[in-house]
């Protein structure tokens, strides 16, 4: 039977001195939702820490579309750190949401956001002490549905068996359609069961229980799902896209935390979607087709957002900012109305080139903290392969660009273990960065008082469903350590510092990435071994995933390593982004050809399939620079 609907904070008050930043615990923060009368009630749940999530620009869009319907009420929750969630289980304490202190059981509807693949067992957890049934297969009539979206929903069959429904795509107009079935449905006397139905018609909603998993030889060994009969569930589910992403709220219901938490600042989304087309990228693949916000709207939508949260730094959000065809008079528009005022303007996420360079000193005023690139690869081949479509001599520009507008410490971003990359590439890395320092010496000067910092940070490339690079095995431990050493070894600059991820994370993100609905044991076993916060460095335990792996006959670094023929059936066949598997294919081809394929924003259409599949187009406001 679900809990009741009850404030219960005299439960959680007197464990609050007991704990770590006890703030995180705490309601009433500045913008949030108190009324909360529903008589629908949703609670959204970001899976990780409070100073994680709070800041999660998803949580706060769904979070202002679900309180302005008519009827339905919503809160958040996070998960709570190990000390609280330890003292919650010692003394009975169910996992509360924020706003109401009321049990997260309680609630109608329960929304995870799947933000990557590591945060699989803290989703077990959050459950857990909650007190809700793990297996949606488990729960009873009255258990809240609980759902899931976000941008790891791409290949979500190892998280599957936890999920009544799960969103594909955009969520601002189909949050309120699921919460509003749900509703309806339940008001009608209507069976769990017909609930789940009456869900799967919505478009970009995918109901796991409605379909089975087959394993043939056209499969990989997870099998492929199909729906089951009589169900009427789409062979393939189509994401939601907001076709006309300016009649969106530019600004969300934005919440001022009590604490430090790790974006603190006023973050404005001004377009949605990337056309580069970078091979390894699954967002660019998935958030297809590009629409840009309208420059009026971004900078009426800051002044108004910085005026009700106080923020003094404001962040232009997207997969790639400086693509809006309005940067530069955008910048040059936020500059003039917010001059004087102490307020910083970030962009996250910065082009190669000259021109993103100029956007970031338009952002930045006077202010030079570091800029960083990602040329990704070290070699003109590899960024060919990978569809990079930047050269060397751009990150020279850039770079020198750079350290004559006053910028002193820049950061280069790659990944090891692409698909063809050689001895030659990893070598390349080393060599691409001490050119970079030598560029900022030449223009700044030499000795410590230059102050010129150059970094290197190197990823392991873990291949993504829904890209060209789903097919590719991923490189095994061994072979990534011995390319680190090569790395390292070919250092000969002490003032470049070059760091590399740690593989075992990337190998268990990586035999998620590929594992099909039987990967869900797998995830409960390291759960059981205590695996909790698995993203967070401190936290992670190889050696408890490597456990559970054995004890269900599985071997890591075999499933993350394996390679598909272009021709296999895969586990998220079944759901789709629009882009289609046959230009996916072409893409595959191409990148083993070394040919690069253009932005369909600069120039023709490239065939990826999602225009005409979803019935969208690409929205931009001016050129493209």
């Amino acid at each position: 039977m679900r809990l009741a609907r009850e404030d219960l904070f005299r439960l959680i008050e007197p464990l609050l001195p007991l704990v770590e930043k006890p703030s995180r615990y705490l309601d009433h923060e500045w913008g949030a939702v108190e009324d909360q009368p529903g008589p629908f009630h949703a609670c959204l749940i970001y899976p990780d820490a409070y100073e994680v999530g709070q800041p999660n620009l998803g949580i706060s869009i769904l979070y202002d579309a679900l309180n302005a319907a008519e009827g339905i009420s919503c809160e958040r929750c996070y998960l709570p750190w190990h000390d609280m969630a330890d003292l919650m289980r010692e003394r009975h304490v169910p996992l509360l949401a924020l706003e109401s202190a009321a049990p997260v059981a309680s609630f109608d509807l329960v929304g995870f956001t799947l933000a990557h693949e590591l945060v699989a067992t803290n989703i077990v957890e959050t459950l857990d002490l909650a007190g809700i049934p793990v297996r949606a297969a488990e729960r009873a009539e009255d258990d809240a549905i609980v759902i899931a979206g976000g941008p790891s929903v791409w290949n979500a069959e190892p998280l599957a068996p936890m999920f009544d429904a799960i969103l594909l795509g955009d969520g601002e107009d189909a949050i309120v359609e699921i919460a509003a079935c749900v509703r309806d449905a339940r008001s009608a006397g209507a069976s769990r069961e017909n609930i789940l139905l009456a869900l799967s018609r919505i478009q970009g909603v995918y109901v796991p229980s409605l379909y089975d998993v087959v394993v043939d030889d056209t499969s990989t060994r997870w099998g492929y799902a199909v729906p089951k009969a009589g169900t009427g569930a789409p062979e393939v589910v189509l994401k939601r896209c907001v076709a006309d992403f300016a009649s969106t709220p530019a600004c969300a219901e934005h919440i001022v935390p009590y604490m430090s938490i790790v974006q603190d600042r006023l973050a404005i989304e001004v377009l949605r979607g990337c056309a580069r087309g970078c091979r390894f990228c699954q967002a660019g693949m998935t958030y297809r087709p590009v629409r840009e916000r309208p420059m009026d709207q971004v900078v009426e939508a800051s002044e108004r957002g910085l005026a009700e949260t106080g923020y003094d730094e404001l962040s232009l959000t997207s997969l790639s900012t400086t693509d809006h065809s309005q940067c530069a008079p955008m910048l040059n528009e936020l500059d003039a109305r917010l001059s004087g005022r102490g307020i910083r303007v970030s962009i996250p996420s910065q082009r190669l080139d000259s021109f993103g360079v100029d956007m970031a000193n338009a952002a930045s005023g006077s202010k030079r903290g570091g800029l960083t690139f990602a040329p990704e690869a070290g070699t003109q081949r590899l960024r060919d392969v990978i569809n990079k479509n930047v050269t060397e001599e751009d990150l020279e520009r850039a770079a020198r660009n750079a350290f004559e507008h006053g910028w002193r410490r820049v950061k280069l971003y790659f990944m090891m273990g692409l698909p063809t990359e050689t001895d030659d590439d990893i070598l390349a890395i080393p060599a691409a960065t001490h050119r970079v320092l030598e560029i900022g010496r030449e223009v700044v000067g030499r000795g410590k008082k230059s102050k010129v910092q150059v970094s290197a940070s190197v990823a392991v490339f873990v291949p993504k469903a829904y890209t060209p690079f789903q097919w590719a095995g991923q490189l095994e431990v061994g072979e990534v350590e011995r390319r680190a050493r090569l790395l390292l070894g070919a250092n000969t600059d002490r003032d470049v510092k070059i760091s590399y991820h740690d593989p075992r994370t990337s190998l268990v993100e990586g035999a998620l990435s590929k594992m099909g609905r039987a990967g869900f044991d797998l995830v409960l076993a390291a759960w059981r071994r205590g695996c909790r916060f698995d993203a967070w460095t401190s936290e992670f335990n190889y050696d408890a995933w490597e456990a559970a792996a054995q004890e269900l006959g599985y071997d890591l670094p075999s499933i993350a390593s394996e390679g598909f023929p272009l021709d296999t059936r895969l586990p998220w066949d079944h759901t789709s982004p629009g882009v289609s598997k046959g230009f996916l294919q072409r893409e595959w081809r191409r990148a083993a050809q070394g040919v690069t394929t253009p932005d369909c924003t600069r120039d023709s259409c490239v065939g990826c399939g999602v225009c005409p599949t979803l019935g969208v187009d690409n929205v931009v406001w001016g050129e493209r620079a």
